[in-house]
């Protein structure tokens, strides 16, 4: 009883004024993201340089990348019960410290299992950085501010992995792999020094995490062994075949059972690691859904487009990257926009245009060709990422409408996992459907090549006397313009692929424009109960 009743007071306790400037904390937390996210962007661009160093095969370097995000997709659920038992910035400060000192240590690895270790540590310290800088920014700010606060935390989201891969090609290009983890080092200082001085705990949670210091050590490992396959799963399945491969087809039974084991544990535990009875709540329920599918578009097309512009257009990494540039400097420009808006309208209607303008960009890209200009694929790109402000801002604040002030982290805990988790399977989804794709258009286009086929016909014997006037014999011209055109067809079938991908995704995103007004709009009195509260 005496513990309930410290709960019941802490809920009830007044959040308090920060005693710095509000913004001042907003961009503090926001540096860490940035850090965070453009890492992980670097690292992708440096695989090949790291797998040649270290004398890995480009199989083995994927490591680097998967351990990553197995450690971090384990945290990114527990980071809000984590923030109520040791505090909120306590945890914060500790996931930046163990993201920089592994940072170092990755930069002075010598051997790849050696990096993989220290991948992990840093993947434990990244983890946990997102929802517990929302959580941050949803507690500092008010429900009217929270529009504008979750545009600047939101521009480290979408802008880091625009620049990462040009700044990680260049970086890679003139120095040395060991210094895309170096920079993260005085980046992660400034930040921790920072988050000392201006970040500080709300009176409620400084009263909760005293008293709930009860660990659900079932939950953990439900959560480890679940999310720790099923990541595995997803980063592994398209190059192991999917389940022709044993090891995949156990880790997704694996990853079912323990996840169908978690969710009962959670919804009957009493102080459950992920309270998914939030889920009762509509906003967060309908929230958390546009999240994932969010994670999924936004994720699978940003991979989708640099592999488009690397293996069929023969980008080099930087190129790729500088093609995407534009896209960043228009989220950036955006941001601050969609929060003004979304402070202003009613926020549903801005989910709604942002999911049209994002469908828009998609349907767009499915225009690109082999031929395609870099001009008019930096106009895709731009295209394709403007109407994203319009969807993440709105949804961010809308959150934690209906959400007592206790279960912000929780909130900011199970949505971001949600996101991650649409992205990781988002790209393993696309992955698989381009691969198939490219599959079913080459055997359709294979079929039209053959002798029957005029247009065929007249193309082979046009190349087959270009290498004979190159100095070809007969049969060895009449092999090169065969191979030559297998290639072409190779390329096509590529590109049809990547279009049919394209189709899909704007296809998904045109059927939510009508779901935002399912959501509801924070009453009157929620919202003056948020305004006084801060």
């Amino acid at each position: 009883m005496a513990q309930a009743d410290e709960i019941a007071n802490a809920k009830s306790a007044p959040v308090g004024r920060p005693l710095i400037n509000p913004w001042i904390i907003a961009m503090t937390v926001t540096l860490a993201t940035f850090m965070e996210v453009l890492d992980s962007s670097i690292a992708n661009v440096a695989l090949p340089h790291i797998a040649g160093s270290l004398g890995a095969s480009s199989e083995e370097s994927t490591w680097v990348i998967t351990s990553y995000l197995v450690s971090s997709a384990i945290v990114l659920p527990m980071s809000g019960w984590l923030s109520n038992v040791i505090g909120r910035k306590r945890f914060y400060m500790g996931c930046v410290a163990i993201f920089t000192l592994s940072s170092l240590l990755c930069s002075v690895a010598t051997s790849l299992p050696m990096l993989i270790v220290f991948r992990i540590l840093q993947g434990v310290g990244g983890g946990g950085l997102q929802p517990t800088e929302q959580a941050i920014l949803a507690d500092t700010f008010s429900a009217k501010q929270r529009g504008m606060a979750f545009a600047i935390y939101g521009m480290a989201i979408v802008v880091a992995p625009a620049v990462g891969p040009t700044l990680g090609g260049w970086i890679t290009d003139n120095y040395s792999w060991h210094w895309i983890f170096l920079i993260n080092v005085p980046i992660g200082i400034l930040s921790l020094a920072l988050t000392h001085s201006v970040v500080q705990d709300p009176v409620y949670l400084k009263k909760l995490f005293r008293s709930s210091l009860r660990v659900d050590y079932i939950g953990i490992s439900l959560i480890v062994v679940g999310v720790g396959f099923l990541q595995y799963m997803l980063d592994k399945g398209q190059e192991n075949d999917w389940f022709a491969s044993k090891i995949i087809l156990i880790s997704a039974i694996i990853a079912i059972v323990a996840l169908v084991a978690l969710v009962i544990r959670e919804l009957t535990h009493e102080n459950p690691i992920m309270d998914l009875r939030l889920l009762a709540k509509r906003n967060f329920a309908i929230a958390i859904t546009f999240s994932f599918i969010l994670g999924m578009v936004l994720n699978g097309s940003t991979i989708l487009l640099p592999l488009f512009l690397q293996n069929d257009l023969g980008y080099t990494a930087q190129q790729a990257g500088m093609a995407l540039s534009p896209g960043g400097i228009a989220l950036a420009i955006m941001m601050p926009i969609a929060g003004i808006l979304a402070s202003k309208f009613d926020q549903r209607l801005i989910i709604a245009i942002g999911f049209a303008l994002l469908s828009f960009g998609l349907f767009h890209v499915t225009e690109i060709y082999l031929g395609v200009s870099f001009s008019t694929v930096a106009t895709f790109r731009v295209l394709q990422v403007i109407g994203i402000p319009l969807i993440f801002i709105p949804i961010s604040t809308l959150n934690y409408v209906g959400v007592p002030q206790d279960k912000f982290n929780q909130v900011s805990g199970i949505s971001s996992f949600t996101r991650n988790m649409g992205g990781s399977i988002g790209v393993s989804m696309l992955a698989n459907f381009l691969f198939r794709q490219g599959q079913t258009h080459r055997s359709t286009l294979t079929a039209h090549t053959n002798h029957a086929n005029p247009f065929f016909e007249r193309q082979l014997n046009a190349m087959t006397q270009n290498f004979v006037a190159m100095g070809a014999s007969t049969s060895e011209a009449s092999h090169r313009a065969l191979a030559q055109i297998s290639a072409q067809i190779d390329l096509q079938a590529n590109v049809l692929g990547f279009v049919n991908a394209f189709w899909m995704l704007g296809l998904l995103v045109m059927l939510l424009i009508p779901l935002p007004f399912i959501m509801r709009r924070p009453s009157p009195e929620e919202a003056k109960a948020s305004a006084a509260a801060h």
